[in-house]
This record gives structure tokens, sequence and C-alpha cells, in this order.
């Protein structure tokens, strides 16, 4: 599988623990910048980690800012993205389970290292359930068409 990865510099330390556990994981990851902690704006990493998930260059995406919440907002903006910032077990799997989410989002200066590779794994190992879900997915769909 292909993980697109982000960051912004508040989360490039994390996206670098992160990018070094996938691969030994056996992940391909398609790393989107940024590359150090100077400032940026994070909005440009949501953008190519999307625009990476959409068009089917990877498969999922994770990105990393200071909370998460800025890249899952900017994220959300591209239509077909489902983003989550998450920061416990349980939403992780749910998130994938009923959302179908498709994009991770973390926060360096509120999860862990550990944690973060154990949503990680989570996020991209629990499968989506279909059903009433899908129901549901259809319904964002059409919001996201209106």
């Amino acid at each position: 599988m292909i993980i697109a990865i982000g960051s912004d510099h508040a989360g490039f330390s994390l996206k670098e623990v992160l990018k070094k556990h996938l691969e030994e994981k056996g992940y391909q990851v398609n790393d989107k910048g940024t590359h150090d902690t100077n400032s940026c704006h994070y909005p440009v990493y949501a953008k190519a980690v999307c625009q990476s998930v959409l068009s089917g260059e990877s498969e999922m995406g994770i990105l990393v800012c200071g909370t998460g919440i800025g890249m899952s907002i900017a994220a959300n903006k591209m239509k077909g993205i489902r983003a989550a910032a998450l920061s416990d077990c349980f939403t992780a799997e749910a998130t994938r389970m009923h959302n179908n989410a498709n994009v991770l989002c973390l926060g360096e200066r509120t999860v862990g290292p550990g944690l973060a590779c154990k949503l990680a794994d989570i996020f991209l190992e629990t499968g989506f359930q279909g059903g009433r879900h899908q129901t549901r997915l259809d319904m964002i769909t059409e919001m996201e068409n209106e």
C-alpha cells in the first residue's frame, strides 16, 4: 500500500517518526513535505497529500501539524476527502469502519510518537463496513455536489 504523508513545520518531527514506522511495516511512503522545521503553511501540504489520494497515486494519506485540526479542516475542503483528526484508538477504528476516512490527521503537540504509530496502524489496517454507513457517505457526497 502506498501512503502519502505530509506535515507543516509543527508536525515535521512526528511525520519523520511515522514515515520510518510505516516503511518498517512494509508500506511505500510518498513524502509530500515539508522537509524541515522552517515555518510554512499547512494547507499547501494538505492539498498535496489529498491530491495524491484523489488521483490514485496513493491509497491513503496522513497529515501532521501541531494539533491535527488545521490539517483536517484544509483536507476536508477537497471533494472526495474524508479526513479525521484523531487522538484515540476507538475513533481511529470507528472513522475507518463507519466513515471510510481516507486521510488521518495527527497533532505533534497532542499525540506522542508511540500513540501516533498505533493510530496509524489501526487507521491503515481497519476496513470499511459499508451497508448503512455507505448510505450516509452517499448523502455526504450529495452534499459535496450541491
